[in-house]
């Protein structure tokens, strides 16, 4: 489900926690790298505000992305990859990505390369099915 800002979102049937944890094993069974975990609603927390269950996972492939920030030199504002797992105010988890086609025509990445992006899109479906 592609909104109009280039943010593809899909329910998870698990908490933000596990979806976290299926993602990251996802990753490390087709060889991404997360890079660092975020959670946001845990800093917020640490401020004294409160905030809906919030964590973001920064991931991806330095052979894969390479090839795209060369063809593409803004691409890099935009990668590594994020999944963002959030928890609305009924309690349903969601993830959140940018679709391959929004980082394609906001950079200009060519073509032929897209597919480097479009595969985690899938990965991570899967993983929270």
């Amino acid at each position: 489900m592609v909104n109009k800002e280039g943010l593809v979102e899909i329910p998870s049937r698990y908490s933000v926690e596990e979806t976290l944890q299926r993602l990251e094993l996802a990753f490390a069974t087709r060889g991404l790298q997360v890079f660092a975990r975020v959670d946001h609603s845990g800093e917020a927390e640490k401020v004294g505000m409160k905030m809906r269950p919030t964590k973001l996972l920064i991931f991806g492939s330095p052979k894969a992305g390479t090839h795209l920030m060369v063809a593409a030199p803004t691409l890099p504002i935009d990668l590594p990859l994020k999944a963002l797992v959030t928890e609305d105010e009924t309690g349903k988890v969601w993830l959140t990505y940018n679709s391959p086609e929004y980082l394609r025509e906001r950079h200009g990445v060519p073509s032929e390369l897209i597919h480097n992006l479009a595969g985690a899109g899938t990965l991570m479906e899967k993983a929270v099915e």
